[in-house]
């Protein structure tokens, strides 16, 4: 089907009480395993692209970009192309002409008059260019800071989301969506995350877009599912495709030591991935 959008995705979840999974992609079998995932769950889903899997791909956007369209124009669910943690104009700049409809701009790193100061900036160019925005304040952690120096912990004071500072900030710099910082950790490899869903309530409350959680490999389901009741309507997820298809393609060559075809540990990497594709999806839009 054609092209949607993380916009539209993103409303009908929040007004529908669930919430659209967002997956990380960085190889044609993520792709593949995603949309593949997402039509098994029978659930629509957003494609993400990171500033650092653009860097990953020898900084070229367009070859990964062009694979996800066509893969999403034939699926038989929704699929939308969302480009993340984006911290550059010039990549921001890429995003609509390459079949993106919405950016995470993420100036959360800095401090907050410059971070709004930033991300308005960064508002300003995306609606220009007809993109819908999200922004993160707090520190969710599991990234480097400024200048490569490590990020506050999640959990130290100060570090989650302030409710005032959000109603502020999203009013200020305009932004579409929020990414608010609750508990969960970027790259989390344990599901053992435990969400402050009492700041959750409050920020649901205060800011009137629509809320996303990062970090959410790291989430356990009932943890997830409660998450989506309290108001987020976004979850991303990028750690736990990277998870299944190495554990997958470890065992693949463990037990196929002399193996040297890559499609043989390339297919049982991608189906781990669409199976958890498939299995986070449905926590997110139970049947």
């Amino acid at each position: 089907m054609p092209l949607t959008t993380t916009g539209d995705l993103v409303t009908r979840a929040r007004a529908a009480r669930t919430a659209v999974a967002a997956f990380n992609v960085i190889t044609l079998e993520h792709i593949e395993a995603v949309i593949t995932g997402a039509e098994r769950a029978g659930a629509p889903v957003v494609l993400q692209v990171s500033e650092n899997a653009v860097r990953f791909r020898q900084g070229r956007l367009l070859p990964l970009a062009r694979a996800a369209v066509a893969a999403a124009e034939r699926a038989a669910v929704p699929v939308a192309l969302h480009l993340d943690h984006v911290r550059t104009e010039a990549l921001l700049r890429e995003a609509a002409d390459a079949g993106f409809s919405s950016v995470m701009y993420d100036a959360s790193w800095l401090p907050y008059e410059d971070n709004l100061a930033a991300t308005r900036a960064a508002a300003d160019l995306a609606h220009a260019r007809g993109l819908w925005i999200e922004a993160e304040l707090g520190e969710i952690g599991g990234k480097d800071g400024k200048d490569g120096r490590a990020a506050r912990d999640a959990h130290a004071p100060g570090a989650r989301t302030d409710p005032a500072e959000a109603r502020a900030f999203v009013a200020d710099s305009q932004v579409d969506a929020l990414a608010v910082a609750v508990g969960s950790v970027h790259a989390m490899t344990t599901r053992t995350a435990a969400l402050d869903h009492r700041l959750l309530a409050r920020l649901r409350a205060g800011v009137d877009v629509p809320l996303v959680l990062h970090g959410s490999s790291g989430v356990p389901d009932d943890e997830l599912r409660a998450a989506v009741a309290g108001g987020i309507a976004k979850v991303n997820v990028g750690t736990a495709l990277n998870q299944a298809m190495t554990g997958a393609v470890r065992a693949y060559l463990t037990a196929h030591p002399r193996a040297v075809d890559s499609r043989g540990y390339l297919a049982v990497g991608r189906e781990a991935m669409a199976y958890a594709v498939q299995r986070i999806s449905g926590v997110l839009t139970p049947a």
